[in-house]
């Protein structure tokens, strides 16, 4: 039998290796980001064209490449960062194995340009799937600009897994917010399309947040900061009346580089303990500042999950450490979370004993417990021991003929009642085959999906005149991205005046919709287009309906009247799927008359 094993070709391998490192535009800017960052660069430049699909450009005024250097560096495993196994174990650089420019110019076309500090002449190369095209002197700045075009141009079925641009956008700004949050002192700019997102000067870490999320948030952020021979601790908690509903704004940097730890992040929650509503979750931008060779970064090819030597330790400090600090601040009680202020000792007490009263005690002699025993009147009381168990079935504010009286009006309304709402959960309604039980809140989901969806892609959505507009603060990424999206909330409904960077102004919104919930709406939208919705032509109408209905769908626990449950169920069957919500849930279960019947023939 002839052999069959082969040795992979380069430019096969390269494009293989790429597949972990380069995932999608996001990943390309965060891995140039972090190589301007260990350059030592103190401004660095993003330019970004159609999400970074046609180009990712990063230019920083650090320390440069020779000639050799530049070169070399593309080669897989091209690494300054480390010499032996054992420095995988102290390392304090972003970048350290030598894939990421490797794996980017296997799958697009590159052009490095780069100058160090005492050169006369810089050097540029272009690269096209692996292969270098030219390398030539050229007169540039100091420092290094790397242009990365046409991503996955080489393998259309990756390309062709990319989300729209407004997703693949959020992914970027995600990517970039978190570098820029672990390097307050670098001066960043951010631009898309021309447009200029983020204009980040240097500053402290607190101006940075502020920068970066809106000037409102300077108000919710509470300052944390403890020093001990494990770790240090620092950066801020937001207030527990700014929570949100989605994990959104948190962050962790261990050592200035972003991390995902679900267990440090339990160990945050826990200090809110008792001061969120649920399904609530706290925002926190916290920093940890450890030994390098106490943690392991190793263990993931994007470096966001790393392994600590001493979790538990650092599980109880930074859960102790956040539990002190809302304390402090007076967000939360320090010593007592169970203390009755009804009990608490009077000032006038303290300070004149003498002036406050001892209260009487009075006796009544002639009072006996067991005078009332003998007034019981024999033989046994039946029909006043029957209520006592008949009381489990009826409510304890009424009395027996009113029981009565409510049972038998219940029994004549049932006669002519289309349905029954059970629990301010579901709703039961009676056809020919035998009962259908409908989960309302899915069901109005399902109805409001396709009413939206409607409007928008057939329909001139009716609009509501606000009498006085209303401003809304947003980051500058969100503005953007609501900004994308301008023309589909319009043909909702949504009327603007003013887009600024920090702030919307909206004169208008749809009929359906109230004033104090635009700012709820907006929200859950900006989060449900960061999820992974396949790119069609509609992506971003189905989204925007999508979130509309789960915003202002009816909720568990919700009273609907007699006719309220008749519209619901009626305009449930009148939809073009009413089988199920916009999500994949049920929206009815049937129970036919044999069904029924064999629950009692057990």
């Amino acid at each position: 039998m002839s052999d069959i094993i082969q040795l992979l070709p380069d430019h096969v391998a390269n494009q293989i290796a790429a597949g972990e490192v380069v995932q999608r535009p996001a990943s390309v800017v965060k891995e140039l980001l972090e190589n301007a960052i260990d350059a030592g660069a103190t401004n660095i430049k993003l330019l970004l064209i159609d999400a970074g699909k046609t180009l990712v450009q990063v230019i920083d005024n650090g320390k440069g490449m020779s000639p050799r250097d530049a070169k070399v560096s593309f080669e897989r495993h091209a690494t300054s960062k480390i010499q032996k196994a054992e420095d995988l174990f102290n390392l304090s650089t972003k970048g350290f194995r030598g894939e990421a420019l490797a794996s980017i110019a296997a799958i697009a076309h590159v052009e490095l340009k780069t100058k160090q500090h005492n050169d006369e002449l810089g050097t540029s190369i272009k690269i096209e799937g692996s292969n270098i095209i030219s390398q030539n002197f050229i007169s540039t700045s100091e420092g290094t600009s790397i242009a990365v075009k046409n991503l996955f141009y080489n393998i259309p079925a990756r390309r062709n897994f990319l989300k729209s641009n407004t997703v693949e956008t959020r992914h970027i700004i995600d990517e970039f917010q978190r570098v820029c949050l672990a390097h307050p002192t670098i001066s960043f700019l951010m631009y898309h399309n021309n447009n200029e997102i983020y204009h980040l000067k240097s500053s402290n870490l607190r101006k940075r947040i502020v920068n970066v999320f809106g000037n409102k948030m300077n108000e919710k952020l509470v300052p944390i900061n403890e020093q001990t021979d494990i770790v240090a601790i620092e950066g801020f908690v937001a207030k527990p009346e700014f929570s949100r509903r989605k994990r959104g704004e948190q962050f962790f940097f261990v050592n200035d580089r972003f991390i995902k730890s679900p267990y440090l992040n339990h160990a945050v929650v826990n200090a809110f303990e008792g001061l969120l509503e649920q399904g609530s979750h706290p925002s926190y931008f916290l920093y940890l500042t450890v030994p390098a060779n106490t943690l392991d970064i190793n263990i993931h090819p994007t470096k966001t999950e790393i392994k600590f030597d001493n979790e538990k330790a650092l599980y109880a400090m930074l859960r102790a450490t956040v539990k002190h600090s809302l304390g402090q601040y007076n967000i939360a009680p320090i010593l007592d979370f169970n203390r009755d202020a009804n009990l608490d000792t009077s000032y006038q007490f303290h300070t004149n004993p003498k002036a406050t009263k001892t209260p009487e005690i009075s006796v009544d002699p002639d009072f006996n417990p067991f005078k009332e025993q003998k007034e019981i009147s024999f033989p046994y009381n039946r029909e006043k021991h029957t209520q006592s168990w008949e009381s489990l079935y009826t409510s304890n504010t009424v009395n027996e003929e009113e029981n009565q009286t409510e049972l038998f009006e219940n029994q004549q309304n049932n006669q002519t009642q289309k349905t029954i709402q059970i629990q301010r959960k579901y709703i039961l309604s009676s056809i020919k085959s035998g009962i259908v039980l409908i989960n309302q809140t899915s069901a109005h989901q399902r109805i409001l999906y396709e009413e939206f969806l409607e409007n928008i892609t057939i329909k001139d959505a009716n609009s509501q005149q606000l009498l006085f507009p209303v401003k809304i603060s947003f980051s500058s990424a969100e503005i953007e991205m609501i900004y994308t999206i301008k023309t589909e909330l319009e043909n909702v409904g949504f009327s603007f005046e003013e887009f600024t960077k920090n702030d919307i102004t909206i004169k208008g919104i749809p009929i359906s919709i109230t004033e104090s919930k635009i700012t709820t709406i907006l929200e859950e939208l900006l989060n449900d287009i960061t999820l992974e919705v396949p790119d069609a032509s509609f992506s971003h109408f189905d989204v925007m309906a999508k979130s509309f209905a789960k915003t202002l769908s009816i909720k568990k626990g919700t009273q609907l009247s007699e006719k309220e449950q008749e519209e619901l169920v009626n305009n449930l069957f009148s939809c073009k799927e009413p089988l199920v919500s916009p999500f994949g849930k049920p929206t009815f279960k049937t129970l036919t008359l044999n069904e029924i019947d064999n629950l009692f023939n057990q």
